[in-house]
């Protein structure tokens, strides 16, 4: 398989067999090269044929089938160059250290039918189909011809043993003079021993070739390299808000609260001592305690608010159950997960519910909401719904605004459907490949 690490290949000077075919001929014929190259062709030439049979077996498949309708076989025939070039990048390792880069974007967590779809999009996957159907054929004919090669020179060197074992004046290396003796098939050993040197040559610079224009064709281009680009750089976006986050609430759950409890009970201590004296302050220390005790709870919200544990702890399911018990209007939840999702989209849709049923609570006159969600072919899609006045301008607001360039790094996207007299709907779809 490609590595996707992004390695520029520009910046490889020359093909490394090609390089080491520049050594002296004796400590490049006695090293693992010889038999690296014959590897490489010779594996072209089986990974060619059995790639030819199984594109043609989709095609002819797809063609028969798509006369009732069924178009699938034909989708992955167009994409039966994804694996196929995949198997190549893994296999140029054998001639070639430095990994072809992978094209392709990551797609981990994608149902198969948006994998499908995202994989026809890319101009990556037609380059690597291309690839296929030219240089398969390609591949099946250089390794016959080494094949053969090959073996004639191996049949040329053993000329001597073949001799000696069928008896003189039985064997003819030249059509019509039958050797005489071993002694005699010993300039067939020397010829062959140049055909295997030959061979050798001659399958190194074939392999550099294929080299050569597999990282042309196969690793991607600019606008390829920008857009993976562009996605690590969202995702380090998200991770680096995640991560600040996370910062301010351990501050605050740390700092500022111990410090609040600390204030207190100090204030508590003091109310005591001033009251068993008699002070007239004893009334304001009391106040002052209580406000503090506010300010505490308000602080213990906050930090709630910020990243709830049990988010973290038992996922998104029981982190909405949870703040539904918390909402002043009835919440009906409703979400059906097969498994936990990633932690920033967990917290993305999170925050989406959040926001919705504050909104809800503060504008619309609700008696009722509810919230969806379900895990369809990759994607999550949640669905807030009241039964208020409606009326909502998602615009004016500056929590749904930032909610929407949130689920956008993500590459989601997130809809409010809320017409005059209701109901509102917010729906948010995140892909968890993102």
């Amino acid at each position: 398989m490609g590595t996707g690490t992004g390695t520029d290949t520009d910046a490889v000077p020359g093909v490394t067999v090609w390089r080491a075919m520049r050594q002296p001929p004796q400590r490049f014929i006695l090293s693992s090269w010889p038999w690296r190259v014959w590897a490489h062709l010779l594996g072209g030439a089986l990974t060619g044929l059995a790639s030819l049979l199984l594109l043609a077996a989709l095609a002819v498949s797809g063609l028969l089938l798509s006369v009732i309708g069924v178009d699938l076989v034909l989708m992955l025939a167009a994409t039966f160059g994804v694996p196929a070039a995949a198997v190549e990048r893994r296999r140029m390792r054998l001639v070639e250290p430095v990994p072809v880069p992978n094209p392709h974007r990551s797609l981990v967590g994608a149902g198969r039918r948006g994998r499908l779809r995202t994989r026809l999009r890319e101009r990556a996957t037609w380059r690597e189909l291309g690839y296929v159907v030219v240089f398969a054929p390609l591949q099946v004919c250089v390794g016959l011809a080494l094949a053969i090669g090959l073996t004639f020179a191996v049949i040329l060197l053993a000329a001597p043993l073949i001799v000696w074992n069928a008896g003189p004046e039985d064997v003819m290396i030249i059509p019509g003079r039958p050797v005489e003796s071993p002694l005699h098939a010993l300039p067939a050993t020397a010829a062959g021993l140049l055909a295997l040197v030959l061979c050798v040559y001659a399958a190194g610079l074939l392999a550099g070739a294929q080299v050569k224009t597999a990282v042309f064709v196969l690793s991607p281009r600019d606008e390829e390299r920008q857009v993976v680009e562009l996605t690590r750089s969202r995702a380090r976006l998200a991770d680096a808000f995640e991560a600040e986050r996370r910062r301010i609430e351990r501050d605050l759950h740390d700092g500022a609260q111990v410090q609040l409890v600390a204030l207190t009970m100090t204030l508590g201590l003091a109310e005591l001592e001033l009251r068993e004296s008699g002070s007239p302050a004893t009334e304001l220390v009391s106040r002052a305690r209580g406000e503090a005790r506010l300010a505490l709870t308000q602080l213990r919200d906050l930090v709630r608010g910020i990243y709830p544990q049990v988010l973290t702890d038992h996922g998104l399911d029981a982190a909405v159950a949870e703040i539904a018990l918390r909402s002043p209007i009835p919440v009906d939840v409703d979400i059906d997960l097969p498994r936990r999702l990633p932690d920033a989209v967990e917290t993305v849709a999170y925050f989406t519910v959040t926001e919705a049923l504050t909104n809800a609570a503060k504008h619309s006159d609700a008696t009722q909401l509810t919230v969806v969600g379900r895990l369809k072919r990759g994607t999550l899609t949640l669905v807030i719904t009241d039964n208020g006045r409606g009326g909502a301008v998602p615009s004016a607001g500056a929590g749904l605004q930032g909610l929407a360039d949130r689920v956008a790094i993500l590459k989601g996207r997130l809809v409010v459907s809320s017409p005059v007299g209701g109901p509102t709907r917010v729906g948010v779809e995140v892909p968890c490949s993102a």
